[in-house]
């Protein structure tokens, strides 16, 4: 029994002008009746909206670089197209070594997305992996996940895209040693909910609007990231009025030139934007063992930031202690704006900002 189909069997072809939607939406079809794996040769498909199926593996060869597509690639060529790979109701599938290339086509095309009216709107974990994929310049956001229940991502690149990274918006999700890279919005963002999330190991630099934005959300664990000039701030947690979020572990993290605004002479719309981290409406959260530093533009141009380290207001049992933060911002490395309840630790958090060391970066005095 066949079980491996490869794409070009079924009269897809890689020049980068033939449609394959349908070959390849054919190929996906036959391993979704045998929960079995198509394969992606070496070559540019311009496709539209493809649909993977239930428990199907779909890989390619990788080679992908910073700046450029790797031999695999599908390339968006319907801009009315909600997303490229639509991996809805897809529970247990994988998505590997496989570059998604949108152009900036149409307003709000996803790269991959998962999206139901509801959570559990699978009925069950839905489990998709995306592994040594790159997705790159779509109008919307790179993968997006809407009432998610598991997934995990992994070394991958989610860059250049006019929305974020990666959306979440439900929880379990493992998120490990990938690039977010000069998206429009944030790195990761959760405007609603993400809740049971462990992102370690990536790096997350020069996107717009955030590093890593969560709202209302619970049981983050936030470890050994390195945040890389940011237009806004590299960490906010927050939530809305009446909420909280809580029970978050961020340690071990690097946060390097944060709030740059537009990197060039203007600072980001809200002041406090201009910061490290921001903390606002958080229980039992642990900022701990993270190292701060203020920075430019590559090259020397654009503006000095952060103008502050943290911004802290209405917190409650929550322990903010042992980070480095020698030259950490411009102006301030703690801005704490009160509102606090009890059994909240702010302390231990060593060094001073750049107007009182009197030097940018953080160095020995001989």
């Amino acid at each position: 029994m066949t079980n491996v189909f490869d794409v070009t069997d079924f009269g897809a072809i890689g020049d980068g002008k033939t449609d394959s939607t349908k070959a390849i939406q054919q190929a996906l079809d036959k391993a979704g009746e045998v929960r079995g794996a198509v394969v992606v040769p070496p070559g540019n498909y311009l496709c539209g909206m493809l649909t993977i199926p239930r428990g199907v593996h779909i890989s390619g060869t990788p080679t992908w670089s910073f700046r450029h597509n790797g031999s695999s690639t599908l390339t968006l060529n319907d801009a009315d197209a909600p997303c490229l790979l639509n991996l809805t109701k897809a529970a247990g599938c994988t998505v590997k070594g496989l570059c998604l290339f949108g152009g900036k086509l149409g307003k709000g095309v996803h790269g991959m997305m998962v999206t139901y009216d509801e959570y559990n709107g699978g009925g069950e974990e839905d489990t998709p992996t995306i592994e040594d994929c790159r997705v790159d310049g779509f109008s919307g956001n790179g993968v997006h996940l809407n009432c998610i229940w598991c997934f995990s991502i992994r070394h991958s690149m989610l860059c250049f895209n006019t929305g974020h990274g990666l959306y979440i918006n439900g929880w379990d999700g493992f998120i490990l040693d990938n690039w977010m890279s000069g998206n429009g919005g944030a790195g990761i963002y959760a405007d609603k909910v993400a809740a049971s999330v462990t992102a370690t190991g990536n790096r997350v630099e020069w996107n717009h609007f955030a590093g890593f934005y969560f709202k209302n959300s619970n049981t983050l664990n936030l470890t050994g990231n390195y945040f890389d000039r940011t237009g806004g701030v590299a960490l906010h947690i927050t939530a809305d009025e009446g909420k909280h979020s809580e029970t978050v572990t961020a340690t071990g993290n690097i946060f390097n030139r944060s709030g740059a605004g537009n990197y060039a002479d203007k600072g980001p719309e809200d002041e406090l934007d201009s910061s490290h981290v921001r903390l606002e409406r958080c229980v039992n959260v642990v900022l701990s063992g993270n190292s701060f530093r203020v920075g430019m533009n590559d090259g020397g141009t654009g503006p000095k930031s952060p103008d502050y380290g943290m911004v802290l207001r209405h917190l409650r049992g929550c322990v903010i202690k042992d980070n480095a933060m020698m030259s950490g911002s411009m102006k301030r490395n703690i801005y704490d704006l009160g509102q606090h309840e009890e059994d909240v630790v702010i302390k231990d958090n060593v060094g001073e900002p750049c107007d009182k060391t009197g030097i940018f970066l953080p160095a020995l005095k001989g």
